[in-house]
Order: structure tokens, then C-alpha cells, then sequence
């Protein structure tokens, strides 16, 4: 026979499984190009490791990334920044289950009995107390959501500061192996301006050259000089800032050249700019709306009653060895209800904080979509216009050589001055350090591109439909798990495991709280 719950309990099932005020966060519409300006949509696309700093195939850098990626202060911020989050995340947790407090108390005391007088005497007890507020109105699930939306926050944040000091690391390491490049080059410059002032001093000796050449010669073996002592003082400054990216305060490099550091194929032009939703910024943004937006819920709830039940169960005696018998026992249960008279406005006002707070976050959100956007596009130009100068430099270096040698040729048999020398010396200069520095620029900007793509991506795994809709409390593991490489390093965060648990609000008052991620 079936038995039909009575209508008394069907009526506090229903009461204690509540209800949630406020709106479910909805992800704002932003429309981006498909593709990227001046880029063709691209056939096929390339997988990117997540450790892209590997594609250069320098042991030293990636040296020295494991060392910044491990002992960088921001990095160690960072995470104690997603531990405190975590912290938070479990704390609105607990507000959601029922608080149990264990009294004691004994002493001694005179009071006036009526019929009796005064009576003088021991007295004892022990109660178990609680305390819960029922969560009818979804106030505190709002809190949790925003929590937990907070504490991906971190996560997400964790991750681009990582990209971030990565990035920073390896264009540092670029930019003190282009220094080296440059002082060989400076050096062999100085080398050779040496000997031009050498041959000057026998021609003036000879009688066939004037003071007037010795000056000039001089003087550019003095710029040659000072060129080459700034050279050392900012390969100083680079090294020094490499050892505080890596936390090796006395790191000291052995001078390299940027020549044997490879031009690794870059993601094409064409890729989908949707690409952009992947990136761990852009992901930083959105909990950081959602968040917003489980707060309006939060301030909309406080408007309504507050619904709390407390107990209290325990045992009351006179004669301390009597603690524990049946005669003494005590308890209570009460109901309270709270619903906010006059505030002067205070709780509407919270309200519209909320909602102003939550428009914010969106223009937010929408901005750092622009922001990853632009800056993809710039890194995709820098990378085609770098690649395409370096040929051309190449070229103009050849042909600075060729006039040095021409010149030299022609000052050597009385057809020239030595100024025309010295003009093709200076050209030959500027073209070494232009092509060494247009190098530098182009690797620059492919560690850019990399950067403003979110790291290593694949596009088996990256242009798949983001999920629209899931469990307010288990974003953590499911609506991040087309994003590689962050998704794979949640996995394993303790604050995404912690958040994908909370699948339902615990205790009485549980329900389903649904929302957009």
C-alpha cells in the first residue's frame, strides 16, 4: 500500500527545501570578429605545447624558467593568494550546516526560595547546543556561490601571473642574449677601428694622410668604445633582472649569442579569435561576474525574513554525581523569525551597489575580451612585419660589408677621403645592431603572441562550444573543462576540487542552484 506523506510534514518539506532570490548568472553576449584583421581563415591548426618556452630548445632558458616558475615571489603570492580563497570558499561552506556548542557550568550561589527563604547551594549543568539559520531565501548559497566563484578567481589569476613572469623571463633572457650579440659585434667594431687607427697613424707618418684623418679615426675608436662600455652596463642591468625573476640574486650567465636560438613555427594568422576564451585573464574576468552577480542575490535575500532554529539539550542538578540522571535533563527548541521593519533604505541601497557592482563586472569582462583581442592582433603583425625585415636587414648588412671593403680599398689608393671610411664604418655599425636588434624584436613578439594566446593550447581541445549552463557549486571541474593548459592544472588545484564537491547546498535546507558558467 503506497503511504502519502501527511500534510504537515509535505508543508515543512517544502518549507525547509527553499528557495533562491536573485537573478542566475548569465554570460554577456560579446561579439568579436571571427578572425583576426588581415588574416584569412587558416585550414588546419598546430598544437602549441603548454611548456612553449621548449620550442627555442635553450637548456639555459629552460633553466631558468623552472627556477622563476618555482622560487618567484609574485608566483609564491599568487598561490597563497588561491589558499587564502580557499579558506573563504570553505567558510561560506560552513555557514550552510548547523553550528554545535558544548556549555559547562558549575557553582555556587544563594537565592530566596518562596516558602522556603533563602536557600544556599552547589549547582551544576551541562547543555548541547545549536544554532542554524535555514537558508530559505538562498542568501547564504548566494554567499557560497560568490565564494567559490572568488576563489576560481585565484586560481585563474594564479595562472596569469605564471604566464605572465614566464613571458617576462624568457624576453629578459632574449634581451640579454641580444646584448651579447651586440657587444661581439661592438668589439669586432672596435677591433677593426683599432687597425683603421693604426694605418691612419703610418699614412700621417708617411706624409700621405693629414692630422685631420688621425682626429676622425680617433674619434670613432672612441665611440666605438663608450658604445661598447654601455653595452657591458645594460647586459649588467638584464642580468640582474633575470636573477630576481628566478630568485638567484647571484645568477651569473656565461655570454651567449642570440644567433643559434631557433625561429619556432607560430600559431597561423588564421586561427578563430575564440580562441581568446581560453586565456586564464579573460577567465579571471567572468568569475569575477559571476561573483558580482551572485551578490545581487545575496543583497535581494537580506530584504526577506530570516528564518533560524536553535536548541539546546543537556542537564541541570544540584548534586554533581546526579549530572547524568534522567531527572535532570533539560531542553528547548525554538523557531525565530527576523524580518527587517525600517532601515532607512540601508538594505535597497545594498541592492543597488550589487547590481552597479555587477554592470561593472561586465564592462570588465568585455573590456579584457577587447584587451586579449588587440592584443593577439598586435602580436600577429609584430610577427609577420619582424620576420619579413630580417631578410631585408640581412641584405643592407651584406652590403654595409661590401662598402666598408670598397671604401677601404679606395682610401688605401688615394681615391678618397677618410671620411668615406668612416661613414661606411658607422653604416656597417648601425646595420649589425639593427639586424641583431630586429631579432630580438622577433622573438619578442612570437613569446608575445604566445602570452596573448594563454600559453600552449590545442585545437582539438580549445574550439569546442563552451558549456552554457551547470551547477552553480561544480563550475569548478565542469564548465573549464575544454581549457587546456589551465583546465589540467585545476584538476589539481585544491581550491577547483574543493569547489567541483560542493555539488548541492548540505544540510536541511538543501536545493539545486543553477547557473550559467
Amino acid at each position: 500500500m503506497i503511504r502519502f506523506a501527511r500534510p504537515p510534514a509535505l508543508a515543512l518539506a517544502v518549507l525547509l527545501a527553499g528557495c533562491m532570490v536573485g537573478p542566475n548568472y548569465q554570460r554577456p553576449e560579446m561579439p568579436l570578429p571571427t578572425h583576426y584583421p588581415d588574416a584569412p581563415p587558416s585550414p588546419g591548426l598546430a598544437d602549441v605545447r603548454p611548456d612553449w618556452w621548449t620550442l627555442w630548445n635553450d637548456p639555459v632558458l629552460n633553466e631558468l624558467i623552472a627556477s622563476a616558475r618555482t622560487d618567484n615571489t609574485d608566483i609564491t603570492q599568487a598561490v597563497a593568494r588561491v589558499e587564502e580563497a580557499n579558506g573563504l570558499m570553505r567558510e561560506a561552506n560552513a555557514a550552510l550546516w548547523p553550528s554545535f556548542n558544548l556549555n559547562g557550568t558549575a557553582g555556587r550561589g544563594r537565592s530566596i526560595v518562596t516558602g522556603f527563604g533563602p536557600v544556599t547551594g552547589n549547582f551544576y549543568g551541562i547543555t548541547l547546543g545549536t544554532s542554524f539559520e535555514i537558508d530559505f531565501w538562498g542568501r547564504l548559497r548566494r554567499l557560497l556561490e560568490s565564494a567559490r566563484a572568488q576563489a576560481l578567481g585565484t586560481v585563474f589569476a594564479r595562472d596569469v601571473t605564471m604566464l605572465t613572469v614566464t613571458g617576462v623571463t624568457v624576453q629578459a633572457y632574449f634581451t640579454l642574449r641580444s646584448i651579447d650579440a651586440q657587444i661581439a659585434a661592438t668589439r669586432e667594431t672596435l677591433n677593426t677601428r683599432e687597425q683603421y687607427l693604426a694605418l691612419v697613424r703610418r699614412r700621417v707618418d708617411g706624409g700621405v694622410a693629414s692630422d685631420l684623418d688621425l682626429n676622425q679615426a680617433l674619434g670613432s675608436r672612441s665611440d666605438a668604445a663608450a658604445q661598447l662600455d654601455d653595452l657591458v652596463r645594460q647586459r649588467a642591468l638584464a642580468q640582474h633582472l633575470l636573477g630576481v625573476l628566478t630568485g638567484r640574486l647571484d645568477l651569473a650567465l656565461e655570454p651567449g649569442d642570440i644567433d643559434h636560438l631557433p625561429v619556432p613555427v607560430m600559431p597561423p594568422p588564421g586561427m578563430p579569435s575564440r580562441l581568446l576564451e581560453r586565456r586564464p585573464d579573460v577567465r579571471e574576468a567572468e568569475q569575477t561576474l559571476v561573483a558580482a552577480n551572485a551578490q545581487i542575490g545575496a543583497a535581494r535575500a537580506a530584504l526577506f525574513p530570516t528564518i533560524s532554529l536553535t536548541g539546546d539539550i543537556g542537564a541541570q542538578t544540584t548534586d554533581l554525581l546526579k549530572l547524568l540522571d534522567a531527572q535532570g535533563r533539560v531542553w528547548s527548541l525554538a523557531f525565530g523569525l527576523s524580518q527587517p521593519i525600517f532601515n532607512a533604505g540601508r538594505l535597497e541601497a545594498a541592492v543597488d551597489v550589487a547590481t552597479a557592482q555587477s554592470r561593472e563586472a561586465v564592462a570588465g569582462y568585455q573590456h579584457t575580451l577587447q584587451t586579449a583581442f588587440r592584443e593577439v592582433s598586435d602580436a600577429l603583425t609584430n610577427v609577420s612585419q619582424y620576420a619579413a625585415e630580417e631578410a631585408n636587414l640581412r641584405s643592407s648588412l651584406d652590403a654595409a660589408r661590401n662598402t666598408l671593403r670598397l671604401a677601404t680599398r679606395r682610401y688605401e689608393a688615394g681615391y678618397s677621403a677618410f671620411l668615406e671610411v668612416l661613414d661606411a664604418q658607422r653604416s656597417l655599425n648601425t646595420a649589425e645592431l639593427n639586424y641583431v636588434r630586429n631579432r630580438q624584436a622577433l622573438l619578442s613578439a612570437q613569446v608575445d603572441l604566445l602570452r596573448a594566446l594563454g600559453g600552449g593550447w590545442s585545437p582539438d581541445t580549445t574550439l569546442a562550444d563552451p558549456p552554457r549552463r551547470s551547477d552553480a557549486l561544480s563550475v569548478g571541474r565542469s564548465a573549464y573543462a575544454d581549457s587546456k593548459p589551465a583546465a589540467a592544472r585545476c584538476e589539481s588545484d585544491p581550491v577547483v576540487r574543493r569547489a567541483a564537491s560542493l555539488r548541492a547546498c548540505p544540510g536541511i535546507a538543501a536545493c539545486r542552484v543553477t547557473a550559467i558558467a
